[in-house]
């Protein structure tokens, strides 16, 4: 593993060091104007929520890396304390991505990415009409980090209307993952599709893990099983009975018996089903 200390290196190759680790990243298709009322539509991937209560997105309009210019809009939100955070679906990406070009200071994005306007109820940036979720915000604080090429410029959003487009909510009227398609941002020119790498991972809120250090050690010093398989067994709330594992060997007397590289081997393929009880079962027979 190398150890590097950010001030030892070029902001260009610290850049490319922290976008291609904390990734996949959402992105803010920001809409905004000026004060002569031209539209400015860009995409930002230094963006997320932070807060429901007032609901808070928070997104940033770094300063230019190559010659430490500020965007537009960055000038318009500090002049008209508005935006639209529009999300971006695999849908659009391609016209957003367009949209992110460097075209000179009044021309409308939002035209040449071949977008719809569309007038908003609360403030007066538009919202792109072929989102499927767009948020209508306030724009609250800036927060400058350094006046340096590189550095961010946190605008803290409160959310004042929001409109979600029918054709992505599931039965319950909840947003459907699969339904949104969203894309992410990562390193260089990479990309990537939400919904195509959807798993699901039981939180452990409402129940107490037994943990993975209270996991027998000849299991968790295993040379087979990984921390992820480990993380997964330690998540259960209590282990099976002997009853509970009696059983289980009267009706799969294949396992019993088995040399450790092989039970070990025949419960991993269970947590890769996640299937953590016969997991369990397999590792508790003698």
């Amino acid at each position: 593993m190398i150890s590097i200390n950010p001030k030892e290196i070029s902001t260009g190759k610290l850049h490319s060091y922290l976008l291609g680790a904390i990734a996949p990243r959402p992105i803010a298709f920001a809409s905004t104007i000026d004060k002569k009322g031209n539209s400015n539509l860009s995409p930002f991937s230094f963006f997320n929520v932070f807060g429901s209560n007032p609901p808070t997105l928070i997104f940033s309009p770094a300063r230019r890396v190559r010659d430490n210019t500020i965007k537009d809009t960055l000038e318009n939100v500090i002049s008209t304390k508005e935006v639209v955070i529009n999300v971006v679906n695999y849908d659009i990406v391609q016209q957003m991505s367009l949209s992110s070009t460097e075209y000179p200071k009044g021309i409308n994005e939002f035209e040449k990415a071949g977008f719809t306007m569309l007038k908003s109820d609360e403030i007066k940036p538009f919202r792109v009409a072929e989102s499927p979720v767009q948020f209508e915000c306030k724009v609250q604080d800036i927060i400058y980090t350094g006046n340096e090429g590189g550095a961010g410029n946190l605008i803290v959003c409160e959310v004042v209307k929001i409109h979600v487009s029918e054709a992505v909510l599931a039965e319950d009227g909840s947003i459907d993952q699969h339904k949104i398609d969203l894309v992410a941002r990562a390193g260089g020119s990479y990309y990537t599709r939400a919904r195509d790498g959807f798993f699901e991972i039981p939180k452990p809120i409402s129940t107490l893990g037994i943990g993975v250090d209270a996991i027998p050690k000849h299991i968790r010093n295993s040379k087979i099983l990984t921390g992820n398989n480990l993380g997964m067994l330690g998540n259960v709330e209590q282990l099976p009975s002997e009853v509970t594992v009696d059983n289980f060997a009267k009706e799969h007397p294949q396992f019993i018996g088995l040399e450790t590289v092989k039970k070990h081997t025949f419960a991993q393929d269970f947590l890769n089903k996640n299937d953590v009880e016969s997991a369990w079962l397999v590792l508790l027979l003698k």
